[in-house]
């Protein structure tokens, strides 16, 4: 007879055998059982962003000051604008030196600052010959423009500001723009019989005048 007294055993489990879960797989959806080794679908890249707006520099310009030009020189002023609070007139260019006058005795603009010139040799009109004056009293600047074709001379302004003397030379001396009235016309940066103007958009820098360098420096224009 079975002694009674004694508990069952349990059941044997082999160690190597895990019970089933009751917790039913995940599905992706098509269908399939999820992989969590499977890599995750690559994010779509962000749209690019809209293209930012041109900016605009340059404005028309009607204040007071440009009122007060157009009433005494009418269709002289060719346009008025202004660039990042910079105004700036474009004048007819036979009148520059009337105009200049007109500047420094009546809107007291007594400095000329600076006075260059721009090429754009694609231009009937390819340069730009640019004045920049300040005036003291109002503690205000201006650039005054005017347009040259490469045979039209520019007035000088050396009566009405001193300082164009040689800032005028210069832009002679690079540019080949001649001011008609400068007391004393000639480069001041190259050779007086150097050929050619090295700011010109057409000039070959690296051939500049190959006679001059040739005699005068023993080499060969380009090294």
């Amino acid at each position: 007879m079975a002694d009674e007294s004694k508990e069952p055993k349990p059941p044997h489990v082999p160690t190597g055998d895990k019970p089933a879960s009751s917790t039913p797989p995940v599905s992706t959806p098509s269908g399939k059982p999820a992989d969590a080794s499977e890599p995750a679908a690559p994010r779509k890249p962000p749209a690019p962003a809209a293209p930012k707006p041109p900016v605009v520099l340059q404005t028309p310009l009607d204040n007071e000051f440009v009122t007060r030009f157009r009433a005494k020189f009418g269709a002289a002023l060719l346009q008025a604008m202004e660039d990042r609070k910079q105004a700036i007139l474009v004048v007819e260019r036979a009148r520059l030196m009337e105009i200049a006058l007109h500047l420094r005795d009546d809107e007291k603009f007594d400095m000329l600052s600076d006075l260059t010139a721009v090429d754009w040799p694609k231009r009937d009109k390819r340069f730009e010959v640019v004045l920049n004056v300040y005036s003291f009293a109002k503690n205000e600047r201006l650039r005054v423009k005017v347009l040259a074709a490469d045979a039209e001379e520019v007035p000088s302004v050396v009566g009405v500001w001193p300082t164009a003397n040689w800032q005028e030379r210069e832009v002679f001396d690079m540019f080949g723009i001649v001011f008609s009235g400068h007391p004393d016309l000639k480069r001041i940066l190259l050779p007086d019989e150097w050929q050619g103007y090295p700011l010109r958009k057409d000039y070959d820098i690296l051939q500049q005048d190959a006679a001059w360098v040739r005699e005068n420096l023993g080499i060969e224009s380009g090294q």
